[in-house]
């Protein structure tokens, strides 16, 4: 028996698309659009048109039917299979409950900003608070609206990012008032001369 090939999280999120109710790539990738999820999931068209041909190859979705919208081109509308549906509730039983060794770039620019003076760290940091509390809002407004039109439940993960996001952005306030006054010890990086 050959092996499974591993789900990528793109196949994945259209896996739990086609359990709400049968679609097709472009639907799918618009329901992803409006609900944010390409904050989650690396989403391009192309690759999801892929992944999407990559389960039906392995029988985890199957077409249903074709459609065609003036001169477009046909439109093949996919539904789950049982075998897709198990492998998709496997995958995020997975995802869900063992944590994963994953390295965001910030924490190690965090553990090596030492090497930069107390005030060129306080400038980027407050920079980066900036960017951030903008993305926050938007998010929340991007939430507010998806919430017009998708239950809940399918946006807990812009939920959980805004939540992150947040903590980050508290983390960063307080760190930069406390470069402000001092009270976070700092040696300028020493340089050659």
């Amino acid at each position: 028996m050959a092996a499974q090939r591993a789900l990528t999280p793109l196949a994945i999120a259209a896996l739990a698309l086609l359990t709400e109710r049968d679609m097709h790539p472009y639907e799918m990738f618009t329901t992803m659009t409006e609900r944010r999820e390409d904050l989650v999931v690396k989403l391009r068209a192309g690759s999801l048109y892929h992944a999407v041909n990559r389960l039906a190859e392995d029988g985890m979705v199957v077409g249903v039917g074709t459609e065609r919208d003036g001169n477009r081109p046909e439109r093949t509308t996919y539904a789950i299979t049982s075998a897709g549906r198990e492998r998709l509730q496997g995958a995020v039983e997975e995802l869900l409950a063992e944590p994963a060794e994953e390295y965001p770039s910030f924490p190690f620019a965090v553990s090596e900003a030492h090497n930069l003076d107390r005030d060129r760290v306080r400038e980027l940091f407050a920079a980066r608070l900036h960017r951030l509390e903008g993305q926050v809002a938007a998010m929340r407004a991007g939430h507010a609206r998806a919430l017009g039109h998708a239950a809940e439940m399918h946006l807990l993960d812009l939920d959980y990012l805004i939540a992150m996001r947040t903590a980050e952005a508290d983390w960063l306030r307080r760190t930069v008032e406390r470069l402000d006054d001092q009270t976070l010890e700092w040696k300028a990086a020493c340089h050659d001369e």
